[in-house]
């Protein structure tokens, strides 16, 4: 169950380090063509440095998202705080667009022609 109005939601659980991962990729087979075995026991252990380096960088993600929801909480800023700005800042952006500039200076010069007609 996922409780929606949690300050940690969206952020991965502590107990995900607990799920269990299918090691059947990982699981030593046959060495790869081209590869001594050397080699891929060099990869093989480059790759698990990299996962773990994945695991502890996931790790202090989650902990500065839940920082960082404590600071905005703590100044009284809202996600609709948030979403007002982005909006803005977003329809700002369409108003200055050459797309958005140029069909306004067209629609502009259409509205003057048909209200300066004689219809």
């Amino acid at each position: 169950d996922i409780n929606l109005n949690s300050p940690n939601k969206g952020l991965l659980s502590d107990t995900m380090t607990d799920v269990p991962v299918d090691n059947a990729a990982s699981a030593r087979t046959s060495t790869p063509e081209g590869l001594t075995l050397a080699e891929e026991e060099e990869l093989r252990s480059e790759l698990a440095k990299v996962e773990e380096e994945i695991g502890t960088l996931r790790q202090v993600l989650a902990a500065k998202e839940r920082h960082c929801g404590e600071l905005k909480r703590k100044l009284g800023l809202t996600p609709l705080d948030g979403l007002k700005q982005n909006l803005s800042k977003s329809w700002h952006d369409v108003q200055v667009s050459n797309a958005y500039v140029k069909t306004s200076e067209k629609l502009g010069e259409w509205n003057d022609r048909v209200t300066q007609s004689d219809l």
